[in-house]
């Protein structure tokens, strides 16, 4: 069992900027991050390989980065011109073979 803590959430006006952050108590190999509004189904965001290759939603693509830190088993979302249909729980996932291992969700809410 791998446990994922996350980091960052909050309140921004729109435009604005948040950096999430999730350290992992094991290994993994993919790391990613989800996010889930009430009612829709939870989508993938960012997802980071161990080589660095990444794979953005189209909605977010220019405006978050993903980078992680293999050292510390550590991944992070930098978002930037946050939109009010950003507002979501966003959850940091990790895989490790067949296993998925999820954080407990940060919420973020992009409103003025």
């Amino acid at each position: 069992q791998v446990q994922l803590v996350e980091s960052g959430g909050g309140l921004v006006q729109p435009g604005g900027s948040l950096r999430l952050s999730c350290a992992a108590a094991g290994s993994v190999y993919i790391m990613g991050w989800y996010r889930q509004v009430p009612g829709k189904q939870r989508e993938s965001v960012a997802i980071i390989s161990t080589y660095g290759s990444t794979n953005y939603h189209d909605s977010v693509k220019g405006r978050f980065t993903i980078s992680r830190d293999t050292t510390k088993n550590a991944v992070y979302l930098q978002m930037n011109g946050l939109k009010p249909e950003d507002t979501a729980v966003y959850y940091c996932n990790g895989r490790s073979g067949f296993n998925d291992y999820w954080g407990q969700g940060t919420q973020v809410t992009v409103s003025s």
